[in-house]
């Protein structure tokens, strides 16, 4: 779940809805800015990833018939303002999915392709409802932000905008010998992009290959940017358009997490492997090879020194 008093996620090493899951929650803050969405980015947008768990049999386990009676019934007058007119639903069955148990797929087999669709379209402004609000979910201000706010200025930093002599090691680390900012880079600290860093599989959960199974996920997604639910034309969908499709690269590849707020969020990694900044530091220092797939990370052998100030330096990104 995304629990608003912890930065939108939920602590735990994989989530748990109405199932157990096999990957770590993802905070909400700054989500809009994505271009890809899940740690393996099999959904392009923040509207169409906000479908996915209503239906998953793990999560919420709803289906998106009965969510098109359930906006009728208790917001339809709301929906319309922003959406326009409501379909006709009182020949939809109370239960259908085209993702469902097998009686919700054959309900849904059974309704007329009109019908589908204006399901569909209901279902999909669910998606961009929840988006909107989504969207208004920023990170906070931090130390490391009012430290660079004065370097950039010219001021002097003062109270905790000043930076210890550990931190600032950190931070040069984390640009320089750690090679860090290669891909935790910008404002969010993310490059956006999916990579195999060597993390271990966890036992006991099913077999997890990363963004090589997302892309023909992204590419079925009837809601993806491509299809008929989208907001604007084409010319916005250029990531997926020009996506990476194959490649050893992309094998075991996951999202490269935000780093703001992460000091505060453990355990970490796609399915919570590691409970400390410390060891996922000690993994990159070490480096170990992908079970699968090629690891695009090299050993960076650092001294117990500079592996406490690179902990110290993350830390400015979330107090």
């Amino acid at each position: 779940g995304h629990k608003t008093a912890r930065q939108f996620q939920d602590d735990l090493p994989q989530a748990v809805g109405v199932g157990h899951t096999n990957r770590r929650t993802m905070p909400l803050a700054g989500v809009a800015r994505n271009p890809w969405f899940f740690w393996d980015g099999r959904r392009d947008s923040l509207w169409a990833q906000a479908l996915t768990p209503l239906e998953n049999p793990l999560e919420q386990a709803g289906n998106r018939a009965a969510f098109a009676h359930y906006i009728k019934k208790r917001f339809g007058e709301r929906y319309e303002r922003i959406f326009g007119p409501l379909p006709d639903l009182s020949t939809v069955p109370a239960n259908a999915s085209p993702l469902g148990t097998d009686a919700e797929k054959a309900a849904w087999n059974a309704m007329s392709a009109g019908q589908q669709d204006d399901v569909n379209r209901v279902y999909a402004n669910i998606g961009k409802a929840l988006a909107a609000f989504e969207r208004s979910i920023e990170p906070e201000q931090t130390r490391f932000d009012r430290f660079a706010i004065d370097l950039a200025t010219g001021a002097k930093p003062q109270g905790d905008a000043v930076f210890s002599p550990e931190e600032i090691l950190g931070l040069k680390l984390f640009i320089g010998k750690a090679n860090c900012v290669t891909c935790h880079n910008g404002p969010r600290f993310t490059d956006n992009a999916f990579h195999n860093t060597g993390v271990p599989p966890v036992d006991g959960l099913p077999p997890d290959r990363g963004r090589v199974d997302a892309v023909a996920q992204v590419e079925a997604d009837p809601f993806n940017c491509l299809g008929k639910f989208r907001d604007g034309d084409e010319s916005a969908c250029r990531e997926l358009r020009f996506m990476v499709k194959d490649g050893p690269q992309i094998m075991r590849a996951y999202k490269t997490p935000s780093l703001r707020g992460a000091a505060s969020r453990p355990p970490y990694m796609h399915a919570g492997q590691f409970t400390t900044l410390d060891e996922v530091v000690a993994h990159y220092s070490k480096a170990p090879l992908s079970v699968e797939g090629v690891s695009e990370v090299h050993p960076l052998d650092l001294s117990d020194r500079e592996r406490a100030a690179l902990v110290a330096f993350l830390k400015t990104l979330s107090d």
